[in-house]
């Protein structure tokens, strides 16, 4: 035990004794590991966000989450769905109700800035408790009420008030024409739009005033369909069965398609995990490159690392001694490297907020995005970045220590 020690401390004396080799074999992995975090940590971060937008992780008001999501198909693309069909589905046993949504892009500002306007009936918006309520959460001003042909009410997030210089009673130009004229949309309340990458650009108002504005009277984007306990997917086959589409012409007829809330959820780990796929793909490669950085840094081509080991052969280290003693090196070296990376992947997301990496896993982000951005840096990520950092280190000086201990003293330190 005491000549374990002995080596343990000898090997953590080789890094202050080395501190240009030591400095070199850290920066080499940190910059390996410092991307790997940060990127690992956005997905983790935005999956957990697109669950709870989704209901997946909630466990308490089911009942004012969405099981169901229908729309329409034509031509094998997704059209308009008629409103009618709420009604329809709203007498099937086991439906609680059915909430037609309408959401579509539109421009504000001379700037022409891109939003997202999303339309819900007025008693859904102002319902005790709603998801809408739940998500948006309003710092000033009030829900929007108004109606068919009607100046709109619209509750505009913090980052699109901020951005084109928007405040409560603001009115903004026409921005549509239907058959009554101009229509003036009014800003009615501001909601915090920073705390979730999906609402940064998102606009709301009541279903009647986007319908309007988009001039697609009695037609929605989707329905929304809440159903009993245990009834969803028998719902979800009735609604296939009994609502292929009502025909339509000469234009062919519309399907019907529903999408389940756990559908939703199943298709979270297809998307991010490709990009993270990727990218943990492209760190394969830089952390092969790292290992090589660190086997020319910790000795292959060194004199002097070699004339260390030369010396303690001569005086009587052993060459398994040797070998430990640079096992403890790579092992101190490891974890300082991991320890540092973890702090500066840290930083890099709540510091700096995703600076500029935001954009590699969310299309259409600014370098420095307005949004807090959703970041996640679980164990068994910190617990492999360690265990990395150690391997790293360790691959990079084993071949080196040995050839050199292998090596006699006098040929050693030439």
């Amino acid at each position: 035990m005491s000549s374990f020690l002995s080596i343990a401390r000898t090997g953590s004396a080789a890094i202050l004794l080395s501190p240009l080799r030591s400095v070199v074999t850290v920066l080499a992995v940190v910059a390996v590991l410092v991307p790997y975090l940060v990127g690992t940590g956005l997905v983790e971060g935005l999956r957990q966000e697109a669950r709870i937008a989704i209901g997946a992780d909630v466990t308490t008001g089911q009942e004012q989450l969405p099981d169901l999501y229908v729309v329409a198909n034509q031509f094998g693309r997704r059209v308009p769905i008629p409103v009618s069909l709420a009604k329809t589905i709203g007498e099937f046993d086991g439906v609680i109700r059915v909430v037609p949504r309408i959401v579509g892009r539109i421009t504000l500002g001379k700037d022409a800035v891109e939003a997202v306007l999303v339309g819900m009936p007025r008693e859904e918006l102002h319902r005790q408790g709603s998801t809408v309520q739940q998500l948006t959460r309003l710092i000033d001003g009030e829900l929007p009420g108004s109606g068919h042909d009607e100046s709109p009410d619209l509750v505009i997030g913090s980052g699109l008030a901020q951005q084109l210089d928007l405040r409560v009673d603001t009115v903004l130009p026409p921005i549509f024409r239907s058959g009554g004229g101009e229509k003036t949309p009014r800003i009615t309340g501001i909601f915090q739009s920073d705390i979730t990458p999906w609402q940064s650009r998102m606009i709301l108002t009541t279903f009647e005033s986007a319908s309007d504005i988009f001039g697609q009277q009695g037609l929605a984007t989707d329905l929304l369909v809440f159903c009993r306990p245990g009834q969803p997917e028998a719902i979800r086959s009735r609604i296939l069965q009994s609502i292929p589409g009502p025909p339509d012409g000469a234009a062919g007829k519309i399907q019907s398609s529903v999408t389940s809330r756990t559908d939703l959820e199943s298709l979270l780990p297809a998307g991010l995990g490709h990009r993270d796929g990727v990218f943990n793909l492209l760190f394969v490669v830089a952390f092969a490159v790292g290992i090589l950085v660190i086997l020319v840094t910790s000795g292959l081509g060194r004199s002097e690392r070699r004339r260390e080991i030369g010396i303690l052969k001569a005086t009587g280290w052993q060459t398994d001694e040797i070998m430990i003693r640079s096992l403890v090196e790579s092992v101190l070296l490891g974890l300082a490297s991991a320890a540092i990376a973890i702090l500066l992947a840290l930083v890099w997301l709540k510091w700096f907020n995703g600076f500029w990496i935001a954009g590699v896993f969310l299309a259409g982000v600014e370098i420095q995005p307005s949004f807090t951005v959703p970041c996640l840096l679980e164990v068994q990520s910190v617990g492999l970045a360690v265990l990395v950092a150690c391997l790293v280190v360790t691959t990079g000086s084993a071949y080196s220590t040995w050839r050199s201990a292998v090596t006699p003293p006098a040929e050693a330190m030439r």
